[in-house]
């Protein structure tokens, strides 16, 4: 075999038993040091940084920082002053007996390669390729790759079957904006990027397939954020003849399997928590509650309305009891500006030693109503009770939700170094749109009604739970899924308390609605994040983090320049006019 013209190891593979030996090297200069003709150069591929020494720095006064370079050398120990334990290679370094510049880099760099963090993101991602040279970021990236072979290697180890399916599909109505592709061969129809495989993968299951799985690309034109983008990957599984048990079983295990893999900190034992969604909105003000928090909130309604408090009539009262908080006044005041950010009104309770209440509230209640208190939040001297009231019960468990984000934040109450998960399920099969006065789907068209054709027909529709679950760490939804409506009729009733009738159906998910007709099995799946996975795993804070090549928060592609126009043949050719 032909020997490598470039390199005989990688950079962070040289040790103390290549003393002596010459080497050929190549990667990147990471730095330059000139000492009056003694020259440092640290050399740096993926594997790590080397150090290489010159008495002929002169030699290489035009090499600059970020060249590629091959150098073949001899390696030497450090003196022991001079070995750096901060290094894999800090015991050697490597006599430089000639080196060949390979690519060249300008002089001026548009960031600090090893602090290209501190840009703008703009900057950032207009040089990608820069950043990425970055050790972190760049480690992010080999991590996601470690992670995907093991989520691949878990699920055959499960008896999945991996299978691709199709990028370029129709429009459907997932809970997103779709993005389209316009049809060059047929005049005024469009095709469209999966938000999710959903409608195959459940197809794959009426063709008889036992497990599916695949690494998914999916596309939604939705605004980005830290934690969505305009693409993405999930592991997308479905499984024929399953249960919901099945699914949370096969969900803890990647889950589990994953974080005790790749990280050190604590897990979740499984089974994880199960929190129906009901619970999770009362006592956390949210469907993906941080179970790292210890603070729980509590509906007062029934105690407060009592008060002679006009704020208190006709609303829902809640609150979340604090063990004790040493902190001005102003940081309250702080927090009574950020509720009002919210949408709502801070009141709060402080209890006194003798146990009485310092408040301004406390002229409004009367002795039977602090009892009721004291009972209910088992309170103790030095308790704080934050208080939130509003007309809407939604909106009362929203503003409580994040003011308890906010508290555990502030008084540093989260539980450190672990992985928190979590199962909320039993969400509400439809929710009422106050925009168009009608009730939609809450989470997902395809989902099956708890108690099936039973409940559709004889509940009212408020009460109509659906097989749906989240997987939820840490504050991060990780995944959702469902027991698949796999029956005809059912999903017709589903989708006509929608607002859909029988053709609407037919049209929009005429495959399902056929296939469904030739003996579909009862099945259920989900598909966990791969980017949030990854983004916790890392402990970054941005899902732009853990992508090669990601759009800008504002989903624009600065490194190739996307979106871009189309020349007026190429828009001719796929039938559209730009309008003003």
């Amino acid at each position: 075999m032909k020997e490598n013209i470039y390199r005989d190891l990688y950079c962070g593979e040289v040790n103390k038993t290549h003393i002596g030996k010459k080497l050929k090297l190549a990667g990147w200069v990471n730095s330059i040091r000139n000492l009056g003709g003694l020259l440092f150069i640290t050399l740096r591929d993926e594997t790590g940084i080397v150090q290489l020494i010159s008495e002929e720095g002169d030699k290489y006064n035009s090499l600059t920082r970020e060249s590629t370079i091959t150098i073949t050398g001899t390696v030497h120990s450090r003196t022991k002053d001079m070995i750096n334990p901060n290094m894999k290679t800090g015991e050697i370094e490597v006599a430089i007996e000639s080196l060949e510049v390979l690519g060249e880099s300008l002089n001026v760099l548009p960031f600090e390669i090893n602090h290209s963090k501190d840009a703008s993101e703009e900057t950032r991602l207009k040089y990608r390729y820069l950043d990425l040279r970055n050790e972190q970021i760049h480690n992010n990236i080999i991590l996601r790759s470690k992670v995907i072979d093991f989520i691949r290697t878990t699920m055959k180890d499960m008896n999945f079957t991996e299978i691709q399916t199709p990028i370029i599909s129709t429009s459907s109505p997932e809970g997103a904006r779709d993005f389209v592709i316009p049809s060059r061969k047929f005049k005024g129809k469009f095709y469209a990027l999966p938000q999710a495989p959903q409608i195959y993968k459940q197809l794959l299951m009426v063709s008889g397939f036992n497990k599916y799985f695949q690494i998914a690309p999916c596309f939604r034109d939705e605004d980005c954020r830290a934690d969505r983008t305009l693409e993405f990957y999930q592991l997308d599984f479905e499984m024929s003849f399953a249960t919901e048990e099945d699914v949370y079983k096969t969900g803890e295990r990647i889950f589990y399997d994953i974080f005790t893999n790749f990280s050190d900190k604590e897990v979740s034992k499984t089974p994880f928590k199960r929190i129906p969604y009901r619970e999770a909105m009362l006592k956390y003000g949210s469907d993906k509650p941080d179970l790292r928090n210890p603070l729980i909130i509590e509906d007062l309604t029934d105690i407060l309305s009592l008060a002679d408090f006009a704020p208190f009539k006709d609303t829902t009262i809640r609150a979340i009891k604090v063990s004790s908080i040493d902190k001005s006044n102003s940081w309250f005041k702080q927090m009574e500006e950020y509720t009002k950010t919210l949408g709502g009104t801070l009141g709060y309770i402080k209890v006194n030693e003798d146990m009485t209440f310092k408040s301004s509230l406390d002229k409004f209640l009367n002795d039977d109503i602090r009892n009721k208190l004291k009972d209910r939040l088992s309170l103790t001297s030095g308790n704080i009770i934050f208080i939130v009231a509003n007309q809407n019960k939604e909106k009362c468990a929203k503003i409580l939700g994040q003011l308890r984000i906010k508290l555990g934040n502030e008084l540093d109450l989260l539980k450190k170094n672990c992985y928190e998960f979590c199962i909320i399920n039993d969400f509400p099969m439809y929710e009422y749109n106050e925009e168009t006065n009608t009730w939609d789907f809450g989470h997902n068209p395809f989902s099956m009604p708890k108690g099936g054709m039973e409940s559709l027909k004889n509940s009212n529709i408020e009460d109509i739970l659906a097989y749906q679950y989240d997987f939820v760490c840490n504050g991060c939804e990780m995944s959702s899924g469902a027991i698949r409506n796999h029956s005809i009729s059912i999903m017709k009733k589903a989708f006509e308390l929608a607002g859909y009738d029988e053709e609407t159906i037919k049209n929009k998910f005429r495959s399902l609605y056929t296939a469904f007709q030739y003996g579909a099995p009862p099945h259920a799946g989900m598909a966990p994040g791969i980017d949030r996975i990854i983004m916790l795993l890392t402990g970054e804070e941005n899902l732009r983090e853990v992508q090669v090549f990601p759009p800008n928060v504002s989903g624009q592609d600065t490194l190739m320049g996307g979106p871009n126009e189309l020349t007026e043949q190429q828009l001719r050719e796929l039938h559209i006019k730009i309008r003003d």
